[in-house]
């Protein structure tokens, strides 16, 4: 179980970074996409503060202490904190590439969950999985790739 909690410990700190990022991209995206990317990017927003309150509810819920603080979610995350002006490509490629990467480390969490016996935390695993993929594939596309 230990295993478990620190896995989604980290999917909790990775969630509150990538939350972070977006509204930073939401807030300085520049260009002829403006508007579509600066409403695309609080869509996104909106929905991993969601699913970073189910992770942390989840992780709570099996007896886990969800990380809180800044300097946990920085010392714990897997993502890299944006530091530097992007122009909105580059914001679109970030995004993939954290949708992608997320949705990778829950797949590892997956086999723990139901090798617990815990086939609820397996399947908001699951259910994120199919959502960061389904916006990684749109982005794919955005970008002409």
């Amino acid at each position: 179980m230990e295993k478990l909690q620190k896995s989604l410990n980290v999917v909790v700190s990775d969630l509150q970074v990538f939350f972070v990022k977006l509204h930073h991209y939401h807030w300085y995206v520049k260009g002829s996409n403006f508007f579509a990317l600066h409403e695309k990017f609080e869509e996104y927003y909106n929905e991993v503060n969601e699913l970073y309150d189910e992770f942390a509810e989840r992780l709570l819920t099996i007896g886990g202490k969800p990380a809180s603080t800044l300097k946990e979610y920085l010392t714990l995350t897997t993502l890299k904190e944006e530091t530097e002006e992007k122009d909105s490509a580059e914001m679109v490629e970030a995004i993939l590439h954290d949708f992608l990467h997320i949705a990778e480390n829950l797949k590892a969490i997956i086999d723990v969950a139901q090798g617990l016996g815990d086939e609820v935390t397996a399947d908001l695993c699951i259910s994120t999985i199919a959502a960061f993929e389904k916006h990684a594939w749109m982005l794919k596309f955005y970008l002409n790739k």
